[in-house]
Formats: C-alpha cells, structure tokens, sequence
C-alpha cells in the first residue's frame, strides 16, 4: 500500500483520465466549427454534446455493476478503444449529423468506462489519510485533458481541419490502451484481487442497497449540483458564449477554458486536505461552493451590459472550483459503501453531474433557438449566439440546480440521523459548531 508501484499504477491510470477528458471536452473546442460543417441550429448542436452525456450517464450504473464483477483494468482498457473508436467515426464522418451523433455517442461509452474505474483502482493501491487526497489529485489532473483540447487540439482543427483533429485524438486513445495493459494491474501480487460479484442477482441486490443509503443519495446530489454548471460551460456553451456572445477571440476563449482547468488543479488538493481534516464539514464544503457559483452566475447574468472581463474570469474561477468540488460526492460513497459494492455506489454518484449537465444543455439550445425565431420573426433577427439570448438561456441553470440543493439537504439530514442512530455521532450545524469552538477558546 502507498507503494512506488501503486504510484505507477495510480499514473497509468490518470493519464487515461486524461486522455478520456480530451475525448469527452473534444467538442467543447469544436462547436461552433461543428455549427458549420454540419449546418445545424443551436438545438441540434445541443444534441450531439446531449447523447454524448446520455449515454456517458445511462451507462454509470452497470458499468459499476460491472466493475464489481470484472475489475478496473479490464473496463479502462474496454473504455480507451471505445473512445479511440469513436473519434474516428467523427473524424470520417460526412456533412450529416447522424454520423457524427453515433461517434459521440461511442465518445460517451468510452468515457462512462475510466473515470469510476480509476477511482475504484485508488482502494486497493492506497491506504490512510493520503486516499481522499489521491481522489482529489486524480480529478483534477484528470482536467489536464481540457487543456489539450482547448490549445493543441484546437491548433490542430483550425490549422488541419476537422478530420485531422479527431483522428489525432482517437490515436492518443489509442496509446493510453497501451500503457494501460503495460502498468496497470487491479491489485498488488500480494494482496488478493478486488471483491467481486458472484452473481447478477447479487449485483441487483448490491445496487438496491446502496441506493438506500442515504450517503450514497448525499454523494449524488453533491456532484450534481457542483459538476453541472462547470460541465455545461466547458463542454458545450462556454465558448460559443465567449466568442459569439461576448466578442472574445477563440485564443482568449481557449485562455479562459484553461484557466478553469488550473483553477481545478489548485484548488483540488485544498478539498481534499479538508475533506480529510473535517469528514462531517464535507456537505458544508459543497453547499459554500455551489453558492459560490450561483452567486457569481447572478451578477454576471444581471450586469447592465456586456459584463467586464475580470467578472468573467472570477466566473470561470468559480466554476474550476466547482470540478473538484463535485469530487467530494465520490467521498461520500467511499465512506458509506462496502468495498465490495463501491463500484455501483461510485456510478451511482456520477450519474448526478452528468444527468444534470445534459439537461441544461439542450434547454440551453431550446431556449437559444426559441428566442434567434422569434427576433427572426419580428424582422430584426438577433445572432443565434447573441449575449441577450444567453442572459435568458442560461437561467434554467437556477431551476435544475436549485432542485438539486434542496435534494441534497434532505439527504444530509438522513444521512445525519443514520449517524446519530447508528453510531453515536451527533453532527451539529455549522453555526453551533463554530460558536461551540468560539466559546471554548
């Protein structure tokens, strides 16, 4: 345990998180080229990213049901050629959309594949304080693949073009196949293999338990509300706002997608030591960083206006913040789940991010559409991508987010009675907590 072989493993591992989030944020950097080469409106586009995450998030719990049966390297492998797979038939794909929608949706099955497997990985292989840390580095180093879709991947589709670009990301899925098979292995030779399910009726038995705990249901509703707003703007509309709305140029655009990568990457490891410093504060953690994000989404929104650039850059900030926030619902599962079913608890979690991300996204496009129609029909039509029409499209952020705060608060207070019953412990509200303290000094 803690080994330098569980490093290699844990980096084998990671880069293929890499590689599958430059598959997954590929499009991010390529709407409104796709706009174009597929001439498609705002909803259409909304599509291809919508069954992207559709199926990425449909296939969360029986890939976990899966993982407890067969392993992590058996499905990181299966997920790396199956993203390699489909970015080729986007690559080659012809000026129809239907192609590209079966290529993304391949995109989205590779993808549901590697992140709950490299988190499953991270038990086996760590032990101690250090395993929450790990799950944090492992996200947000994960988000490097942003990165290299937002610059060189970039590069590459408005220098080469839109074939070039995606058969090069297909053979980067291809090399992180490889050094899965070469450094990766489900546990150290001494220890015995992962636990896994004997039966397909147990697994259903498994998967029915964890739904019943409310930790899981707490893990869920974490991520949702803390991924979504970040997925949604960096997968899909973040740079369409950018550059359409807001006049910024792809480079700045590019810049700023970065920026919300690195916000991730700092703040990770700060989430992480607090997640292990103060295990009952981690629903405090994630309802402070999704206030963050609603709060700076309002004055952006309501700023009389294009808003400034500073405000912009504090926006993204927050929304980096909220990549490795949503990790701390992985947390949550871990500590109220056997190991032997962490596998469909982990899927179970990461259903919540996804499920809320794909929702926003299309009535994003919905909205967007609805209102370039109605200017077109008054005969003063507005750009498809004018600021205005964002100011409205993404409010539906507020409901689909708002729904899942008040979610996540019933889930904590039972989870919070299931400890007091079960264990002993009581947890107060922060407020008591923090007076509680006061008064002691």
């Amino acid at each position: 345990m803690n080994s330098a072989r569980a490093w290699i493993v844990w980096g084998a591992a990671v880069f293929a998180y890499v590689v599958a989030v430059l598959q997954r944020s590929s499009l991010g950097v390529a709407g409104v080229d796709a706009q174009h080469v597929f001439s498609i409106d705002a909803a259409t586009l909304s599509a291809l990213a919508v069954t992207q995450i559709v199926v990425y998030a449909g296939l969360q719990i029986p890939v976990g049901i899966l993982l407890d049966r067969v392993g992590p390297r058996a499905l990181l492998v299966t997920g790396a050629s199956v993203l390699a797979l489909g970015q080729l038939v986007v690559a080659v794909s012809p000026p129809v959309i239907g192609v590209a929608i079966v290529g993304r949706m391949l995109v989205g099955a590779g993808d549901a594949m590697t992140f709950i497997s490299v988190i499953r990985l991270l038990p086996s292989w760590f032990r101690g304080p250090v395993l929450p840390q790990v799950s944090q580095w492992t996200g947000n180093i994960g988000q490097i693949g942003q990165i290299l879709s937002a610059i060189p991947l970039a590069a590459v589709l408005h220098t080469a073009g839109w074939g070039a670009a995606f058969t090069t990301a297909a053979s980067v899925a291809v090399l992180s196949v490889v050094v899965l098979l070469v450094f990766v292995r489900n546990a150290p030779a001494r220890q015995h293999e992962l636990p896994v399910v004997s039966t397909w009726s147990t697994a259903g038995r498994q998967l029915a338990e964890s739904l019943k705990r409310p930790g899981t249901r707490l893990g869920f509703w974490s991520h949702y509300v803390t991924q979504s707003s970040g997925t949604v703007f960096s997968l899909l509309w973040g740079v369409p706002m950018l550059v359409g709305g807001l006049g910024y140029t792809r480079g700045e655009a590019s810049a700023l997608l970065t920026l919300l990568v690195v916000t991730g990457v700092i703040a990770g490891p700060v989430l992480g030591l607090l997640t292990a410093r103060f295990p009952l504060r981690r629903s405090n953690l994630v309802l402070g960083i999704v206030s963050l994000i609603g709060v700076l989404w309002t004055v952006v929104l309501l700023w009389p206006g294009l808003p400034p650039r500073w405000l912009i850059i504090l926006l993204v900030i927050a929304l980096g913040i909220g990549g490795p926030g949503s990790l701390i619902g992985f947390d949550f599962a871990r500590t109220f789940n056997p190991l032997r079913s962490l596998g469909v608890a982990n899927g179970i979690v990461n259903v919540g991010g996804f499920l809320a991300s794909f929702v926003m996204m299309y009535l994003i496009g919905l909205v967007l559409d609805a209102l370039h129609g109605a200017s077109t029909a008054t005969g003063n039509p507005a750009p498809l991508f004018a600021w205005s029409s964002f100011r409205v499209a993404f409010l539906v952020q507020y409901v689909v987010i708002g729904l899942g705060v008040v979610f996540l608060v019933h889930a904590r207070r039972s989870t919070r009675r299931g400890l007091h019953l079960e264990e002993g412990i009581e947890v107060a509200p922060i407020w008591v907590a923090l007076s509680r303290r006061l008064r002691r000094r």
